[in-house]
């Protein structure tokens, strides 16, 4: 008897020390067996597994580069989730050791990027959407109301925005062809709006929580081995001519001290590393981009250096490329060739924008008075209230209006193949597609012209 309770004894001893080691504070997320059970690690395996599957559903009917872009958007949710579990187990860190904390999430995000760099793919638009969406991922990066991000919901919310703009000519342009293409980009949306919105919400509405008591903080990388932490007192990095600046995928850069603008997210996290205050928040142009911060007062913005080299002439016959703002009033947009990421964010409703000689190019954000004289293949984005828009002289232009921007008046002249794009009814619905009538009909009757656009029926 004495002996079997002995033995009892022992395994009893031996089941609580495999217990006991299974939950140690320290474990790494290899080593926690627990952390499935924590609701919002849970939470996100069933946002990775409703969402992103469909997405991935999606991609496998479609092949190809939407398939290879769309797996890479697997791997950043994957390091996403990675980084979640980190967080509980860590401590909260300083500004360099969470620039070095997100690099695995950004060095996916910078694989997704360069899929739409070089030649253009067919599916450009689709290798667009799934990179720039995944700039929503870094709400995990918001560390209170002075760190110069919006918070962590209405960051998701506003990284969507700017993939949107190529999400929705996904839609436009297989809306009548391929429905798998179709599927793809409403489940893209679906994924962020109302997905990782809705996560956030529920788990993270004030950012990461992070552990009071858990280890001083060190990076994961996208292998998932863990890599050293940063010193107490890094050393300032050597100086290196600079790599040009990344696109707003990108989002982390070794570079705190060029001069250039900084674009999208790169310019808050090198402001972050360098502790400088930030203010310009998740927009697409930057503080030092805006009028009223620069210090010549032109407004102009200034396409990045690679944008500069992978692109069309870098000006026109007519004269070198204007993105500036003259006299307070006008916003001249001229001789621009090949530009697919001209913004203008800092418009006044008062001012006006005016677009000449421009060709295969793309500006977003107009929210005043607009005019386009002699130019071709360009795509104008009117999120605010554009009061008029004008189009002279013109060859295939795609106006794309906002619900604020229904009530436009649009003129043309002596202009052809002008399309403009109008929100559908919900939420959920698809782009409605418009062609402006180029031929009339001019009938005398009453002592005076009748003038009537010319309808072609089909055969």
């Amino acid at each position: 008897m004495e002996e079997k309770l002995v033995q009892r004894l022992e395994a009893a001893v031996s089941r609580l020390e495999a217990l006991s080691a299974g939950f140690r504070p320290s474990a790494s997320p290899e080593d926690a067996p627990d952390a499935a059970l924590d609701p919002a690690i849970a939470g996100f395996d069933d946002l990775m597994q409703k969402y992103v599957g469909r997405v991935s559903a999606a991609a496998e009917k479609i092949g190809g580069k939407v398939l290879e872009v769309t797996k890479i958007l697997e791997e950043a949710f994957s390091v996403q989730k990675d980084l979640l579990v980190k967080v509980k187990q860590s401590q909260k860190p300083d500004l360099t050791g969470l620039a070095e904390f997100l690099k695995p999430l950004n060095e996916v995000a910078m694989k997704a990027n360069a899929l739409t760099e070089g030649r253009r793919s067919d599916f450009f638009n689709h290798l667009k959407t799934a990179a720039d969406s995944l700039a929503a991922l870094f709400w995990i990066a918001y560390s209170g109301k002075d760190c110069g991000m919006s918070l962590p919901i209405a960051h998701v919310e506003e990284s969507w925005q700017m993939a949107e703009f190529y999400n929705n000519k996904v839609l436009v342009e297989y809306r009548n062809k391929d429905p798998d293409h179709v599927e793809w980009a409403k489940a893209m949306k679906e994924l962020y709006l109302p997905g990782l919105r809705d996560y956030v919400k529920s788990f993270y509405p004030l950012g990461p929580v992070w552990s009071t008591t858990g280890r001083t903080t060190v990076a994961v990388s996208t292998s998932g081995q863990p890599k050293a932490p940063p010193p107490k007192t890094p050393a300032p990095p050597p100086k290196t001519p600079a790599p040009p600046p990344p696109p707003p995928a990108s989002l982390l850069s070794s570079d705190t001290t060029s001069s250039r603008p900084k674009e999208g997210m790169s310019a808050v996290f090198q402001e972050i590393s360098s502790g400088k205050p930030v203010t310009a928040g998740l927009r697409r142009v930057t503080a030092d981009m805006k009028t009223k911060n620069r210090a010549d007062r032109t407004g102009a913005v200034v396409v990045s250096e690679k944008e500069a080299r992978s692109s069309s002439p870098s000006f026109s016959k007519a004269g070198p490329p204007k993105l500036e703002l003259q006299m307070g009033r006008k916003w001249a947009v001229e001789n621009q060739i090949g530009r697919k990421n001209l913004v203008i964010d800092d418009c006044d409703p008062k001012q006006s924008v005016y677009v000449f000689g421009c060709k295969d190019s793309v500006l977003q954000d107009v929210v005043a008075a607009c005019e386009i004289v002699n130019c071709n293949g360009v795509e104008v984005q009117c999120q605010g209230s554009a009061p008029t828009i004008s189009v002279d002289n013109t060859g295939g232009c795609q106006l794309y209006l906002s619900k604020d921007a229904l009530g436009t008046s649009i003129t043309t002249a002596k202009s052809s193949e002008i399309n403009v794009l109008v929100p559908g009814a919900g939420p959920e619905g698809d782009w409605g597609e418009h062609a402006l009538p180029q031929q009339f009909v001019h009938s005398y009757k009453d002592g005076h012209f009748v003038t009537s656009p010319v309808s072609h029926s089909g055969g």
